[in-house]
């Protein structure tokens, strides 16, 4: 079954502690359009700026107001592996369907290491995990053959990639395909190419855009659920302002910007990120109104 799995930015004050009230609002918006998942403390939710202890109130906050109609993943990266362990065991005991591991790190990583780090948190926090591939931000990337190998483990059940190219999607999902055990998930983020990575047969959609604006995710993916490969690319094409204003100042920027903008909450991104300038925040906002989001 094709899913959307919405991931909102985490509002927080300039010392890092989190916004309990507008994080509330944010996951009520999510529960309110019936996604069908939560990414919580994604990349887009700064998880790596966050303390243990304001990770725990967000996840608290988050699960709450889901109140179980709702699945919540978390994030649960971190650059030691018995920290990204804690992180895990908080994460299930209170009460996360599953976390989402990265492979933070400072002095680059081997496959092997990966491996172990990713077996090691599975084994001891007893928590589903869902593999993040985001080289983007951990400079680590994943080989098919290291996600089939971390696909055999005991509580390894999902993949988080980039999305590729739109000519490449297809032999992208294939090829995992035939090495992941059953049952295994495979899902893509990236916004500007995850249509094509649907329809090519991956099951969830990591969504940015979703975390901000469900309605126009779910509208896209329910064309997808049906077999409108047209409708659902129309959609997306229709985006395509949304997407070019991701790849110029990244997404992270532009969802708090449109946060702001849409009155949800007056949080900025985590220093050293320095929010967007008068000028782009500018852009940001003629897009929105140009394509009725705000």
């Amino acid at each position: 079954m094709t899913a959307v799995s919405a991931f909102p930015i985490t509002p927080a004050s300039p010392d890092g502690t989190v916004d309990l009230v507008a994080l509330r609002r944010l996951v009520a918006t999510l529960v309110t359009a019936k996604v069908d998942s939560i990414g919580l403390l994604g990349s887009t939710g700064s998880y790596p700026y966050l303390a243990r202890t304001e990770r725990q109130r967000a996840l608290d906050v988050a699960l709450d107001e889901a109140g179980g109609a709702v699945p919540v993943l978390v994030g649960v990266g971190a650059l030691r592996t018995d920290e990204a362990v804690r992180l895990a065991q908080d994460a299930r005991a209170a009460g996360a369907a599953a976390g989402l591991l990265a492979p933070v790190s400072y002095t680059p990583l081997t496959d092997d290491e990966v491996f172990e780090h990713f077996a090691t948190v599975a084994r001891e926090s007893g928590l589903p995990l869902c593999i993040y591939d985001n080289p983007g931000t951990t400079h680590f990337t994943f080989s098919p053959e290291l996600i089939g190998r971390l696909s055999q483990l005991d509580g390894i059940v999902a993949v988080k990639c980039p999305a590729p190219a739109p000519e490449s999607v297809a032999g992208h999902v294939r090829n995992l395909r035939g090495i992941v055990r059953d049952a295994f998930s495979l899902g893509y983020s990236g916004d500007w190419n995850a249509v094509e990575a649907l329809l090519a047969g991956g099951e969830v959609w990591y969504s940015v855009v979703a975390g901000l604006f469900p309605a126009t995710a779910m509208t896209l993916v329910d064309a997808v659920r049906q077999g409108d490969a047209d409708e659902a690319r129309r959609l997306n094409t229709r985006l395509a302002p949304l997407w070019t204003l991701f790849k110029s100042f990244s997404s992270l920027r532009v969802m708090y910007a449109a946060a702001d903008l849409m009155g949800l909450c007056r949080a900025e991104p985590p220093r050293p990120i320095l929010p967007l300038s008068i000028e782009a925040k500018r852009q940001v906002a003629e897009t929105l109104r140009e394509l009725d989001l705000i």
